[in-house]
């Protein structure tokens, strides 16, 4: 009897130790679960808490109200999106929506605002070109950053008489930025 008693408690010694080390690897495998999804919600919420929230916000608002015209015509000196745009009607157009008024012209947007280099420019500025010929250096068009990647590049969006006939979005590359005087900060 004692035997079978000793027999007895070690196989149930032997079963909790095996339910427990169960318990424990599975305890284990749910952190390891969970770990990476919190690690990825620290890291994005660290990293929104630096973006007010406000100008993000606005900013993303105004640059969706922007894509909205996407194709609207070309139309020489016009600011109304049932006839068209010319560049800075169209710039107009949008900023006015979010309460920037004030500039109508390239010309005007060179001189309004705050000068930023392009390298410290964000999405919502203004980017003023030179007219055609890029030789001469006096505005002649104008259109808003659209998005900048993670290496730089930037996107804008304005409304072009050349190929595109009306609001397009284009990469900064070449020919316009052959023709690029500078970045403008006009919405804070």
């Amino acid at each position: 009897m004692k035997n079978t008693l000793i027999v007895l408690f070690f196989l149930m010694t032997v079963s909790l130790s095996s339910f427990a080390q169960q318990q424990k690897t599975e305890k284990l495998e749910k952190e390891k679960e969970v770990s990476l999804p919190q690690q990825y919600h620290e890291i994005v919420t660290g990293i929104l808490s630096k973006i007010p929230d406000a100008a993000s916000s606005k900013v993303n608002q105004m640059m969706d109200f922007a894509k909205s015209l996407l194709g609207t015509r070309y139309r020489y000196a016009s600011s109304n999106p049932e006839r068209g745009f010319d560049c800075s009607g169209f710039v107009t157009y949008v900023l006015k929506q979010f309460g920037f008024s004030g500039a109508r012209s390239s010309v005007d947007y060179a001189s309004k605002g705050k000068t930023v280099k392009l390298a410290d420019a964000k999405v919502g500025d203004v980017l003023v070109f030179t007219g055609s010929n890029a030789k001469i250096r006096r505005p002649g068009h104008v259109g808003i950053i659209y998005s900048i990647d993670q290496d730089g590049n930037i996107k804008f969006i304005h409304s072009s008489s050349g190929k595109a006939k009306g609001v397009t979005i284009t990469d900064l590359e070449g020919y316009y930025k052959t023709r690029l005087m500078k970045a403008v900060t006009v919405v804070e």
